[in-house]
């Protein structure tokens, strides 16, 4: 990031080194921050490009088995630091070939993370915090309330813990994880720099070498975040979107009440438009529900909405959670309104639903959130007098 913020992440990196009772997780330290480690206790910058390649190339999580550093290096760094991934507590594997990850984080809170093969794709589809405070309508994370940011390393953690589950680590191993999507729980514009810093993290040659394609930032809309992103990352954009009006869009993502959609899109736009590769698109992602945002006149108004700005469509049918009472849209509504799009010369995709039978849809991640916004038990209440009503009006 900047060279004041470099700075300051030097000097807290020099701090944390230096006490005794705590040491320094290097997994999700940059760069740029794994360097200032090193400066930090008297040694060269270059350790750091080693450790990364021992890190996240080939999965490395001991010091000793780090053999091209010195063993008075190895000794210091198991008293001061240490490569402290998540903890796995349940792996969950789809006929599909999906499979889904509840990975326990600091605090007792629990998040999900997916691997949705598809030929030879592998696209890892990460969290960014435990629970969500966006609270989108359709969406199950946003049901379970807020409890935390993720730090880069259980953000990166995750890419970690997917690829050492599929063999990928070491020499001529075959990639697995192809691409990477920030579209599990939480909204990764509100965890920022740590979001910036895994994402970079993935896309390093000295870590995961993923392309700057096939890495994506999906967002809701927090538009100042959105503003300052294209000055530290340059991976791909999707805006979940969802409705062609405020006042629809209103209803389904909270957020828009602050940053409309015109908002949004001019920030998106000039997010695109800031990318040193001028071919890219940004993805519009619109979940589709039954009788809600799915009639044709939302696809004509869609199609009016984003006639002047370069994007591709995703259409994802919503997949129906416990605590919703929203329907999935019908296959020939979904038809129409791919067709309506299409028609008006839009690059229009059908998300497939992958992993419905363990609750690994998009939609669908829960984990498991220690709430301290209480939204959690306030939707379980309101569901227990709706069946508590609901029951009194049968015996009537």
């Amino acid at each position: 990031m900047t060279d004041s913020v470099t700075a300051t992440a030097k000097t807290e990196v020099s701090t944390d080194a230096n006490k005794t009772e705590e040491k320094v997780n290097l997994l999700g330290l940059s760069q740029a921050k794994l360097e200032a480690f090193f400066e930090s206790i008297g040694e060269k910058k270059f350790r750091a490009t080693q450790v990364l390649k021992w890190i996240h190339q080939m999965g490395v999580d001991d010091f000793d088995n780090m053999t091209n550093i010195s063993k008075a290096l190895r000794e210091k760094l198991k008293r001061i630091a240490e490569v402290r991934p998540p903890e796995v507590i349940q792996q969950l594997d789809s006929a599909d070939g999906t499979r889904k990850f509840l990975i326990k984080v600091t605090g007792g809170s629990a998040v999900e993370t997916v691997l949705i093969p598809d030929g030879e794709r592998g696209t890892l589809c990460v969290s960014s915090q435990v629970g969500c405070s966006l609270d989108c309508s359709f969406c199950s994370t946003g049901k379970q309330g807020f409890n935390r940011d993720l730090t880069a390393a259980e953000i990166i953690g995750q890419v970690w813990l997917a690829a050492k589950s599929y063999g990928q680590f070491g020499e001529d191993r075959p990639r697995i994880i192809t691409n990477v999507v920030m579209m599990g729980m939480g909204e990764p514009l509100l965890n920022f720099d740590n979001v910036v810093d895994s994402m970079n993290l993935m896309m390093h040659d000295n870590c995961y070498g993923l392309s700057k394609r096939r890495v994506t930032l999906s967002t809701s809309g927090v538009v100042p975040a959105l503003d300052r992103l294209g000055q530290y990352t340059d991976a791909c954009l999707a805006v979940s979107l969802h409705a062609p009006n405020d006042e629809l869009r209103n209803e389904l993502v909270p957020i828009n009440k602050k940053y409309p959609i015109a908002m949004l899109l001019d920030s998106a736009k000039r997010y695109i438009d800031g990318l040193p590769d001028n071919r890219r698109k940004m993805t519009i992602e619109y979940t589709l529900i039954n009788q809600v945002n799915d009639r044709p006149h939302h696809a004509h108004e869609l199609v009016q909405l984003l006639k002047e700005i370069p994007v591709k469509i995703n259409l994802i049918p919503f997949n129906p959670f416990d605590q919703s009472d929203y329907r999935r849209v019908s296959n020939n509504a979904l038809r129409t309104f791919q067709d309506i799009l299409i028609k008006a010369g839009f690059t229009t995709t059908v998300r497939t639903t992958r992993g419905d039978d363990i609750d690994a849809a998009c939609g669908q991640l829960a984990g498991a959130v220690n709430d301290r916004t209480k939204r959690s038990e306030r939707y379980r209440n309101q569901q227990a007098l709706a069946a508590e009503e609901a029951v009194r009006i049968v015996n009537q």
